[in-house]
């Protein structure tokens, strides 16, 4: 017998409770992990209130991080007792997640503990901040350097935002966090933002396809309006990495920025990521993100917490990382 939180639905709507399910429950893996930790994304927030459609076949369970020591395994990569952890893959999805204290997932998914972090801290990474340091490493790749000036991180106090503050005022660049919550403000500093900006000042665009000069580059996990406004103030050749959509999947905006300031707009897929790409961003997020950093995100939370918490990402209100004891 396993504890999991179960989502079930009934007349169209979804309810979560704990439940003791026997191992036989577990859908079809290869490798059987005994689940520590797990996380709280966004589209966690979805899963958990039944909304966006991802999850087609009910009872589920959520949870598209989770960190754990192999049970069984007839995967030729990995034996009992090796530490894993798995991020994506449509895990929490369309398949069982990490909300449980056992999961059965393929082999082929899992990742190595990184050198270096502890299971606490790679599940307050977890998806968001290994999102942020793909975004990071795109940008990277676009020539962004600390040299070229102000870099924007939208949706600054969540999870995706807490991470690329912190990893890129580490790496000594002049971060410019953009959040709506005043309350965020001290939290902000201390991972790192140089300068603080109402989210309100980026929202709207101003109607011109142009703007003037301001961002070397972006890490955006707003979407909508927002990622519009910043398409419009990027410096010339800059980039930004679209890693999310709390603020709306609809993008209005014009071709000009691309074609007269050669700006680049980069997505950032975290669940089909090729395994290479993976582990390059968990080594360099391991690397590059200060312990005392992401022990100042984490926020501790039991399978129990989780229906409020969903709610509660969902309308913007969770600060940093919720690391979740599926144990207790």
């Amino acid at each position: 017998m396993f504890k999991a939180l179960l989502l079930e639905e009934k007349d169209g709507k979804v309810s979560a409770s704990i439940k003791s399910l026997e191992e036989s429950a577990l859908p079809q893996g290869d490798v059987t992990v005994a689940v520590e930790l797990s996380t709280l994304n966004y589209k966690d927030g979805l899963v958990l209130g039944g909304l966006g459609r991802l999850v087609r076949n009910y009872p589920h369970v959520g949870g598209i991080d989770f960190v754990g020591t192999v049970e069984q395994s007839s995967h030729p990569a990995w034996k009992a007792g090796d530490k894993v952890m798995l991020n994506g893959w449509r895990v929490g999805e369309i398949h069982w997640g990490g909300y449980a204290e056992k999961a059965r997932v393929k082999g082929d998914w899992l990742i190595a503990l990184p050198q270096g972090l502890t299971p606490e801290r790679a599940m307050a990474i977890g998806t968001a901040g290994y999102c942020a340091m793909l975004g990071i490493i795109g940008l990277e790749k676009e020539g962004l350097t600390p040299q070229k000036g102000d870099v924007l991180v939208t949706g600054a106090a969540g999870g995706v935002g807490s991470v690329a503050v912190a990893v890129l005022a580490n790496l000594g660049y002049k971060v410019v966090a953009s959040t709506g919550r005043a309350e965020t403000h001290d939290y902000l500093k201390t991972l790192g933002a140089a300068e603080i900006i109402d989210r309100a000042s980026i929202a709207t665009p101003s109607g011109k396809p142009l703007d003037s000069e301001r961002w070397a580059g972006c890490v955006d996990a707003v979407g909508g309006s927002t990622l519009a406004t910043v398409l419009s103030t990027l410096k010339y050749g800059a980039g930004v990495a679209a890693c999310g959509l709390a603020g709306g999947a609809k993008l209005e905006t014009t071709v000009v920025p691309f074609l007269l300031r050669g700006v680049n707009l980069l997505g950032i897929d975290t669940v089909m990521c090729p395994m290479g790409r993976r582990k390059e961003a968990w080594a360099r997020v391991a690397r590059d993100l200060p312990g005392d950093k992401i022990d100042a995100m984490i926020q501790k939370a039991t399978l129990a917490d989780l229906p409020k918490l969903g709610a509660e990402i969902l309308a913007g209100k969770v600060r940093g990382r919720v690391v979740v004891d599926v144990r207790k």
